[in-house]
């Protein structure tokens, strides 16, 4: 059973989400501050976390950024809709996804269960086996992951986007392939996450020897990882 922690300061509006999770097959609870939310992010206890970006005693951003110095546990973001702005600093900073407010119960559970069990098939899919391209490896089964045999230190989302476009090495994958198999979800129109998350890969891998990116951008087609 997946137990999911959300944070939100808007109390029932929280609580009806945390009651929505649990009668879905979840174990979920409900806090409220932004200091009590973060110190149970960070107890290892939880399989996913929902995250308000707007919060009276630390923002979302700064809980955010708290739990990725140490934490590589998923974290959906609540966003104000249409906010674009709040969406990308919550990507650039880790976040997994997010979901704009308001939303239904429904929809919440359905990003949960996409960032969920594209981890989960990750695992399945590839059992023991190792991914090589060139200087990466990355073992699924583990969510482990080395270039030039040095530890990358990844959130979920950019494991799985960066394990799709190792298993295609040298060849274009399409952003909507990449959002089916890194977000678990279609992609949506105007919806930039991709782009943010393979910017944040490409920053991690760093640049060739010539100054170009291991992670070429094909104009109109998507994405293609180069062999190291």
């Amino acid at each position: 059973m997946k137990n999911i922690l959300i944070i939100d300061d808007d109390e029932e509006l929280a609580e009806m989400f945390s009651d929505y999770l649990v009668q879905d097959g979840f174990t979920a609870k409900a806090i409220h501050t932004g200091s009590a939310g973060l110190e149970l992010a960070l107890s290892g206890d939880y399989s996913l976390v929902v995250l308000d970006i707007m919060l009276p005693d630390l923002s979302g951003t700064e809980i955010l950024a708290k739990i990725r110095r140490d934490n590589s546990v998923p974290i959906l973001m609540f966003t104000a809709r249409g906010d674009d702005v709040d969406r990308i600093i919550g990507l650039e900073l880790g976040a997994d996804d997010y979901v704009p407010k308001p939303c239904t119960p429904r929809e919440l559970v359905a990003r949960i269960r996409a960032i969920l069990r594209r981890t989960a098939a990750s695992r399945e899919n590839n059992g023991g086996d190792t991914i090589t391209a060139g200087a990466l490896q990355i073992w699924p089964q583990q969510r482990k992951a080395l270039w030039f045999d040095k530890a990358l230190d990844l959130t979920s989302t950019e494991f799985n986007l960066l394990e799709t476009l190792a298993d295609n090495v040298g060849r274009i994958v399409s952003k909507q392939e990449l959002s089916e198999k890194g977000l678990g979800r279609p992609l949506a129109r105007f919806d930039r996450s991709i782009d943010v998350h393979v910017s944040s890969i490409r920053q991690k891998l760093g640049q060739q020897t010539d100054g170009r990116s291991y992670i070429q951008t094909v104009r109109g087609k998507g994405y293609q990882l180069i062999r190291a």
